[in-house]
């Protein structure tokens, strides 16, 4: 059974920004409806379905920080006024259909949320024949299109990111490490593999383990092997902090891979528990990650708002509440169809740059990280638009 390391709350550093310049202005008129038409002049009803009113304590939680973050982002709107009404889904995806439907019934011009991606899923096709739009927090693919878009930060922009950046640095042979018989780690391979294929990386080997510590323990030697007998430059992992890439990251070493030749990249974050930072395997490895200075703004701005620290995906909801703000602000009453929530141009988000792609998926704006003697630092900062490098 993998260790399991428990979250570290990070220190804040209080350091407020204007976030009304968080909020971009919509520069595109939109020409194509998909979507309510609304009066700018007036409080736009914006619905929030969060996973509230569930068994789980940890939904309750999600929630609640969702729902402060919404309304903080409503806060910080100049000149635009929302409508904020708030429904509770318990986590499940046949109460989101109802209160979707509800929502809409009850004069939402546009959804954000729901929080899983069966609850998103289930929600769009509850409204699929009302014209309203839905921004889940859910960053599955799978659910994405139609009127669903999903505003977690997906594998492919990850993956994008990260084979991008590698690949700029002359890392163009690459392994791909990934568990055996697992939804997420086949979901992360094949994102790693298309972004191999559009950057131009070699992909010398795709190596898998069994889902415990014993198949990890099992499959190193033959991983290590492999790594080394193809000429692999780096090694793109697939596992996170919270499952086998902490042996991972352990064992290779101690067969001959060392993070100090053979470089070291994650799909996901490292830096979550703040504990990983300090393991020997991680040192010199690769990452990608939100805008850090952006995102400490946010946390700051949050603790201070309500007490206490954000939830990690809470700034979701706020970056909903900016896009539908920036685009309100324009005075277009087609201000949230389709085509103009997926203008080029995208929104500034609490965590940076974001843009909605018209397949329902998003391209978020990351910086790239590398631990340094248990320390984060940012070897490629996060683009703040999308006319410069970093996408």
């Amino acid at each position: 059974m993998f260790a399991v390391f428990k979250s570290a709350r990070k220190g804040i550093n209080l350091v407020f920004l204007l976030f009304s310049a968080v909020i971009v202005a919509a520069c595109q008129a939109p020409t194509m409806r998909s979507g309510p038409t609304i009066n700018t002049s007036n409080p736009v009803p914006v619905a929030l379905l969060i996973p509230g009113e569930s068994a789980s304590a940890g939904d309750n939680i999600i929630a609640r920080s969702l729902e402060n973050a919404a309304r903080l982002a409503i806060a910080d709107l100049d000149g635009v006024q929302i409508d904020l009404r708030v429904y509770n889904t318990a986590g499940q995806a046949d109460r989101a259909a109802a209160v979707a439907r509800t929502a809409v019934d009850d004069g939402a011009k546009i959804i954000i949320g729901p929080l899983y991606g069966q609850s998103a899923n289930a929600a769009g096709v509850a409204l699929s024949g009302t014209n309203v739009n839905i921004l889940a927090f859910s960053n599955q693919p799978s659910i994405a299109g139609g009127n669903v878009f999903v505003l977690g930060n997906t594998f492919e922009n990850t993956a994008d990111r990260i084979v991008s950046y590698a690949t700029q640095r002359g890392l163009r042979d690459v392994m791909i490490v990934h568990g055996a018989d697992n939804v997420s780690e086949a979901a992360g391979r094949d994102a790693l593999l298309r972004s191999a294929s559009n950057y131009g990386a070699n992909v010398t080997g795709v190596s898998s383990f069994e889902m415990s510590q014993q198949g990890v323990i099992n499959a190193v030697p033959a991983i290590a092997r492999d790594a080394q007998s193809s000429g692999a430059q780096a090694i793109l992992f697939a596992s996170g902090t919270e499952g086998a890439l902490p042996l991972l990251t352990q064992l290779l070493p101690e067969n001959g891979v060392s993070p100090s030749t053979t470089q070291f990249i994650g799909l996901t974050r490292w830096d979550i528990p703040s504990a990983t930072l300090a393991l020997p395997g991680v040192q010199n490895g690769w990452f990608a990650l939100p805008d850090p200075s952006l995102s400490s703004a946010y946390a700051s701005r949050y603790q201070a708002s309500f007490g206490e620290a954000p939830h990690p995906i809470s700034g979701l909801a706020y970056d909903g509440i900016a896009a539908i703000g920036a685009l309100v602000r324009g005075g277009n009453s087609n201000a949230l169809t389709k085509s103009a929530l997926t203008q080029s141009s995208g929104f500034a988000g609490v965590n940076g740059a974001f843009r909605l792609l018209p397949d329902g998926t998003n391209q978020r704006g990351l910086a790239i990280a590398q631990i340094q003697q248990n320390q984060v630092i940012v070897i490629d900062p996060a683009p703040r638009s999308f006319s410069g490098s970093g996408f």
